[in-house]
């Protein structure tokens, strides 16, 4: 069942309204979890480091041993093809991957050069006015590269974010704030975290245990342009309870910011709110 709506698909060198299937019962991915994936998003007619994220598909394929075929300006000129059917105002989730389509030695490796490749366009809204999230603590951790590709977007890590996030929202969270292998934090279930205390912003340093997001590297980029103190380094769950202010980083949402972690409480702060409207003053001076 899709997330969003309107969906547009591009499969076999076309595009295509609505969701076609595109992935067969005995198709690599299928079976075995090899599927790679990225997020991007069009809003006001933009779609902010696109390139970034057609890039970092191809990256994630190459981790998973998928061999990707499509180069990043190629994926960047159909992704727009497709947006071109949307009006401005819309809110769209662009989303390339590939899969493996078939097993070599034993099937368990993927097959060199035999690849699947979609692109999905939904439409969904951009949160409204004044949304925030809670913070809950979880036991399951990130993975770490010797026991998963951690280094790749792909879809056999979401089994491990979902039960994350089941176990947070089952104690009355909207997200989980994770631990990596050592217990110190590395991200939350669906997106980087940062926090905020006298006016720095602290987040964790990439460790090889999680994902440093695109839209994350933009808004450390904006802040240490605009003279904000930002600081990547190792922080644990009691850094958090300290924080002034929590915001998570994600491509979906952008900023989201974070009204509680456990029993401590925030309001939306100066720093969240104006690493939200750099985010966009770039976005539009830049596209």
């Amino acid at each position: 069942m899709a997330t969003g709506t309107n969906i547009r698909t591009y499969f076999n060198g076309a595009w295509h309204e609505g969701d076609p299937a595109v992935i067969r019962a005995a198709d690599h991915g299928a079976w075995l979890g090899t599927t790679v994936f990225d997020g991007a998003r069009y809003v006001d007619g933009i779609a902010p480091d696109l390139d970034r994220h057609c890039a970092r598909v191809n990256a994630s394929a190459r981790a998973l041993m998928i061999t990707p075929t499509v180069e990043a300006a190629d994926m960047v000129e159909m992704v727009w093809e497709g947006l071109r059917a949307y009006p401005k105002e819309a809110a769209v989730y662009i989303r390339p991957m590939y899969w493996a389509l078939e097993g070599g030695d034993l099937g368990i490796v993927p097959k060199e050069g035999a690849t699947g490749f979609a692109i999905s366009l939904e439409e969904i809204p951009m949160p409204p006015q004044g949304f925030s999230t809670t913070l809950g603590r979880t036991r399951f951790r990130r993975p770490v590269l010797e026991d998963a590709v951690v280094n790749a977007k792909a879809g056999c890590l979401y089994p491990n974010n979902a039960r994350m996030l089941k176990e947070a929202r089952g104690r009355g969270f909207g997200n989980a704030l994770v631990a990596d292998a050592l217990g110190n934090v590395a991200e939350t279930a669906t997106a980087n975290v940062f926090a905020v205390k006298d006016g720095a912003v602290f987040t964790p340093i990439p460790n090889g245990t999680f994902l440093a997001g695109i839209t994350r590297a933009r808004h450390i980029e904006n802040m240490r342009r605009e003279g904000i103190e930002v600081h990547e380094t190792v922080m644990s769950f009691d850094d958090f309870h300290a924080a002034d202010e929590v915001f998570l980083s994600g491509n979906l949402m952008k900023v989201t910011p974070v009204s509680a972690f456990e029993d401590t409480q925030y309001t939306l702060g100066p720093v969240t709110e104006k690493v939200r409207q750099m985010y966009w003053d770039w976005a539009h001076s830049a596209n």
